[in-house]
């Protein structure tokens, strides 16, 4: 399971899983936040035109009961973020967060929506979501959200 920049969760080089977050600023601090989170459990059959989706009743060939993963899931994110709630944790969790990026060991193909590809590793995320890598020529190159795309 990885994490795929800069929010999906990934089984292998399928969608399992997207994550939206909505933060409510005061000043330049977050004052709370509002998490939705995806995650593709019982479904077998996938009609979308997504190019990648994966349920994870198609990993362990047998259907879950919702409340119950729905219950074990909300306690695993609220016991996370009670272990990282506190500015000192801030850079244990990054190096968490780097360590699980899908794609992060090697060189892997992109490309920007002008169409301009290229082959880079994942050097960082910065605390804003920039995403930085380092193509093929030794180039540092920086995207935010929707500036670049990772080739499947």
């Amino acid at each position: 399971v990885s994490i795929k920049w800069p929010n999906d969760i990934y089984v292998d080089d399928l969608k399992i899983c997207g994550i939206l977050i909505e933060n409510t600023l005061c000043g330049i601090n977050i004052s709370q936040s509002i998490v939705g989170v995806g995650l593709n459990v019982n479904q077998r059959e996938f009609l979308s035109e997504a190019p990648n989706p994966i349920s994870i009743i198609n990993y362990i060939d047998r259907e879950l009961f919702l409340d119950d993963l729905l219950e074990e899931v909300t306690e695993e994110m609220v016991a996370t973020f009670n272990h990282y709630d506190s500015t000192q944790a801030f850079d244990m969790l990054h190096d968490e967060y780097c360590s699980m990026l899908w794609r992060n060991d090697g060189f892997y193909p992109y490309s920007t929506p002008q169409g301009e590809r290229f082959s880079a590793r994942i050097t960082n995320v910065a605390p804003d979501g920039i995403l930085t890598l380092c193509d093929d020529q030794g180039n540092s190159r920086s995207f935010a959200f929707k500036e670049v795309m990772a080739i499947l």
